[in-house]
């Protein structure tokens, strides 16, 4: 790869293909064990050499968990650590940091301590405090995998701005291709630790076509490829609104039916999950976080929850498993009452929870080990074991990471083996933080798959997520959080076609076209494909 100074360089591919090694490469301080060969130059200087100051504040990195990088417990602090620590006068380290400050708008939390930050805030502040020391290239790692849509588009929007305004040259690694495809000078897609293509993003694109990668491409692009219609290929909504307009009008009028299957089906014999004026504070003297939140998800039902970061949404998680106690409100699970349930019995085949840090499901040195404690936790024989655990390995196409240290593996990698994990315990109802994070679009079908045959089995599953394109498609229903609470639900068609910001790129690329219409799949369908 060769990275000019002053572009904006993208680089994807599906999870443990090895973009986050190449990129911690790039860092020499936080490089991985092992042995290297070739070169990596810093302006013709290989980084093994470099001084450690020009190696420290020149080659900025950001990673993708805002919670890892942040080092001090005030917000003004974590922006003058970098300096401090480089030495430079107090009165030079308050300029920069004011003016940084200011430049991301941090003005209003400034005196904050760091662990009341949402996740959006966490990440602008771990951007500010690397941009504070003035970096010449600043290398990004899946930075809005943790960001609601608003936040995610918002961090990018700073990324650019960076770009245009210093000529920041700038490394990024995404699975979330919609906005920054589009922003990108160059694309490098990557597979099993090679560059396979690289070039501008619509010479890529074409390139892709009937690879695996292309599923991971732009809504507009994907259309393009599917509907083989001879023009320039699409990258943003507003081209590919062009793009309909110009190839498909006397498709326009269609519209996607709407299959209401689970909206009127409440009754109490067939409710898996109900909560009814839920009130929750982490502290008496703390304002609520839930307030009068009441939320019923049926059997068989696969349900969603979107919202910005920090609006309660995890919290609610974390009542409904009986980790957090409301201090109003009641609970049923499967119709009895959650403080019903003794001895753990909540979480023999009946309910179990991916927490939005899979790594903190893993306590063994193997993935193979984890897995086989839980199976000794939930009594499996141990004649039986393998049996179950080669079952799920291959099920979640696990089964080349059996023998690796959980912590060895890439964000994607955890969070399949952390599912794989939560699957042994055959549960009735499964609640799911953010269980697409760090994931390539190939394997969202796989776990799409999965979710599906659950929901056959009778199964139910409650997600937390900020993937709208995957809840769109896996759902059954859908609900937006804020204020403490539920707002509005419904079926994903009618759910996302009324949204602005909480849609999907299909929808915003079809609206006032087609009626509905919110995947990449129904807009080829209505034109034809």
């Amino acid at each position: 790869m060769n990275i000019k100074s002053g572009s904006f360089n993208l680089v994807f591919g599906e999870s443990g293909c090895g973009k986050s090694t190449l990129f911690r490469l790039c860092k020499r301080e936080i490089s991985p064990n092992g042995k290297r060969s070739g070169n990596i130059l810093y302006k013709g200087t290989d980084i093994s050499i470099l001084e450690p100051k020009i190696s420290a504040c020149k080659i900025g990195f950001v990673g993708q968990k805002p919670d890892e990088q942040i080092v001090t417990d005030k917000v003004w602090h974590e922006l003058a650590f970098g300096l401090e620590n480089s030495g430079l006068k107090n009165t030079e380290i308050k300029s920069r940091v004011a003016e940084m400050s200011s430049y991301f708008g941090i003005n209003e939390w400034y005196h904050k301590n760091t662990d009341e930050l949402s996740g959006g805030q966490k990440q602008i502040l771990n951007l500010a405090s690397v941009m504070v020391m003035q970096p010449d290239i600043l290398i990004l790692d899946e930075p809005t995998s943790q960001l609601d849509p608003i936040a995610a588009s918002n961090f990018i929007e700073a990324l650019k701005k960076l770009n245009y305004d210093f000529g920041l040259t700038i490394l990024i690694a995404e699975h979330r291709l919609e906005e920054i495809f589009p922003v990108a000078d160059n694309a490098f897609a990557m597979e099993n630790g090679r560059i396979i293509f690289s070039g501008n993003p619509k010479n890529v694109c074409e390139k892709l076509k009937g690879n695996n990668l292309e599923m991971s491409l732009p809504t507009p692009s994907r259309v393009w490829s599917s509907l083989e219609v001879n023009c320039e290929c699409p990258l943003t909504v507003r081209d590919g609104r062009n793009f309909l307009r110009e190839n498909f009008p006397d498709k326009f009028g269609r519209e996607i039916s709407v299959k209401n299957e689970h909206g009127s089906s409440e009754s109490k014999n067939n409710t898996a999950i109900e909560a009814d004026g839920i009130f929750f504070r982490y502290g008496k003297k703390l304002p609520d976080i839930l307030e009068n939140m009441s939320l019923t998800v049926n059997k068989g039902e696969i349900f969603s929850i979107l919202g910005g970061n920090g609006c309660g949404k995890t919290t609610t998680l974390n009542i409904l498993s009986g980790i957090d106690i409301p201090y109003k409100g009641c609970i049923k699970i499967l119709g009895k009452k959650i403080n019903s349930y003794k001895n753990n019995s909540l979480y023999r085949n009946t309910l179990a929870y991916l927490p939005q840090n899979p790594m903190s499901v893993f306590i063994k040195t193997s993935v193979r080990e984890d897995l086989a404690d839980i199976l000794n936790v939930l009594d499996i024989p141990k004649n039986e074991q393998s049996y179950h655990i080669t079952d799920i390995s291959q099920k979640v196409g696990i089964s080349d990471f059996l023998g690796r240290h959980p912590y060895d593996l890439s964000g994607g990698e955890i969070q399949k083996c952390a599912i794989a994990k939560i699957l042994l315990t055959n549960p009735q109802i499964m609640l799911l933080d953010e269980p697409t994070k760090g994931m390539d679009a190939f394997y969202k079908n796989t776990l799409l798959t999965i979710m599906k045959a659950l929901k056959n089995e009778g199964k139910t599953i409650l997600m937390v997520t900020h993937d709208i394109e995957f809840a769109a498609e896996a759902s059954d229903r859908c609900a937006l959080f804020f204020d403490g609470g539920i707002v509005s639900y419904g079926v994903p068609n009618e759910f996302f076609s009324g949204n602005s910001f909480y849609t999907t790129s299909a929808g915003r690329m079809s609206r006032d076209f087609f009626k509905n219409a919110v995947l990449c799949s129904e807009i080829v369908r209505l034109c034809g494909g």
